[in-house]
């Protein structure tokens, strides 16, 4: 089975394509693929597939406890520079179907990329008791703190810290699960905890289904939509653990994501571990 390992700001992924794989890529072998010590490792698997209806492909997602995601703002921009380098399109502007819908790469050089990743909003169906402004409350190590509910394909629980000292004290491995399997939303959620840093954010990020990241596209999105509605600018640099993300941000929350993805290895999976994954 042969696949690449992709990453963009630490972010790393596991790409394959459909007709590569010998057996249906079951949330069993997912995990298996994603452990680092039984497996080639990584954040989540990206499955591309031919494309329909004018896409260069169908992209699907999945995290490395089985599940599968809405969208990835860091690996759809993996699989879009993917799809760019091994020929599936000579164009630097297409489309990608992904389960949010329709996701629009424009390759800037060989490293980075604009992503338009589709309106943000502050309610929806994975918070249904949300007001409109998307603000709620829950507690964190004891205190109560404020929260920003934003959809951005997939849910995200933006909170705001007053320094960014804060934001980097924090223990997330510690208080990220509760806020991710919080009654408040029945289908799990993303957080991103964020700190204004002149002119942008400072943001750490608490994935569903995958713990602490160094990154997320969508988190830093979320937590840019959070600042812009705060009274932040509209065009925003994330500063992450893995580097930093651009977030433009249209007046009717529209989101281009701006950053980069770089190839790590291509490999060929041993047949013994294949006929383990089988």
């Amino acid at each position: 089975m042969r696949f690449e390992k992709w990453q963009a700001l630490g972010n790393d992924y596991l790409i394959v394509e459909a007709d590569h794989l010998p057996w249906e890529l079951t949330p069993e072998r997912i995990r298996g693929l994603c452990h680092v010590n039984f497996g080639p490792g990584g954040d989540g698997v990206l499955l591309l597939s031919a494309g329909a209806d004018g896409h260069v492909a169908t992209l699907k997602i999945f995290n490395p406890d089985g599940s599968e995601a809405e969208l990835s703002g860091n690996g759809a921009r993996e699989a879009a520079m993917y799809l760019r380098a091994r020929g599936w399109t000579a164009d630097d502007d297409f489309t990608i179907a992904t389960a949010a819908g329709t996701v629009r790469p424009r390759i800037l050089d060989d490293r980075n990329c604009t992503m338009a990743i589709g309106s943000a909003t502050t309610a929806g169906p994975d918070w249904p008791t949300g007001p409109a402004d998307g603000l709620g409350t829950l507690m964190i190590s004891g205190v109560e703190r404020t929260f920003r509910f934003v959809h951005v394909g997939n849910p995200q629980v933006t909170i705001e810290f007053s320094t960014v000292e804060e934001v980097e004290a924090l223990d997330l491995p510690t208080i990220g699960p509760a806020i991710e399997t919080d009654a408040q939303f029945p289908n799990r959620t993303n957080v991103s905890f964020w700190a204004r840093e002149g002119a942008g954010i400072r943001a750490r990020i608490f994935e569903r289904g995958v713990g602490e990241t160094m990154s997320s596209g969508t988190g830093s999105s979320g937590a840019a939509v959070a600042a812009h509605l705060a009274g932040a600018g509209d065009s925003l640099d994330v500063r992450l653990d893995g580097g930093t993300l651009t977030v433009k941000i249209g007046e009717a929350l529209e989101l281009d994501l701006t950053g980069w993805a770089i190839p790590v290895y291509a490999a060929v999976l041993a047949p013994e571990t294949v006929e383990e994954l089988s």
